[in-house]
């Protein structure tokens, strides 16, 4: 805190992002899908020590996500904000993202309690709010800020899942909008 205001949770932007959106990306059910139960051929196994014991987490990578990932990480400044706690997401993130797509991660002690729900609140990122678009499999995370959604559905297993490789003409069309709410509203009728 500086003079009462809390600090932003980004630090300023980098001059390789200037002029450039925030497109802020929920991890698990939008990305990738863990379990603490073996699945058959997993991308990767994650063991992550949670109360002195250590747990492998398997996890599947959503289809599409590494082209969407470096695609969208030359398109905004892309953060990954996840309600996970950050002992299981940043392994998850490092097999993920082994190019750095992502600058930012930011973890469940980031996000805001509400009603028993993890609410991203993209107000406190330090970005300008019309220039920031989320993509969450739930609508909880974001409904501070639902004109700034791009509701994506919860993604498990299923390997013919097309939704982040039909979602990249859109995002980059939106990159160059004025505000993104104009166009994320999810209360007015578009077409």
């Amino acid at each position: 805190m500086q003079d009462g205001t809390p600090r932003p949770l980004l630090p300023a932007i980098s001059s390789r992002y200037l002029g450039r959106k925030c497109l802020v990306l929920d991890l698990d059910e939008t990305l990738v899908h863990s379990s603490l139960r073996p699945v058959p051929a997993p991308d990767y196994i994650v063991p992550v020590e949670i109360e002195n014991n250590w747990h492998n987490f398997y996890v599947l990578k959503r289809p599409g996500v590494d082209k969407f990932l470096q695609k969208m990480g030359e398109l905004y400044e892309v953060v990954v904000f996840t309600a996970s706690l950050a002992k299981y997401a940043d392994p998850v993130l490092d097999k993920l993202d082994p190019t750095k797509s992502v600058a930012h991660r930011l973890f469940r002690e980031s996000c805001f309690n509400h009603r028993g729900n993890y609410v991203k609140d993209l107000s406190q990122l330090g970005r300008p709010v019309g220039d920031t678009i989320i993509l969450d499999n739930s609508p909880a995370s974001y409904i501070f800020h639902p004109h700034n959604a791009v509701p994506v559905s919860s993604w498990f297993n299923d390997p013919h899942d097309t939704e982040l490789t039909d979602l990249c003409p859109f995002l980059e069309d939106l990159t160059n909008t004025q505000d993104v709410r104009g166009i994320l509203n999810p209360y007015v009728q578009h077409g």
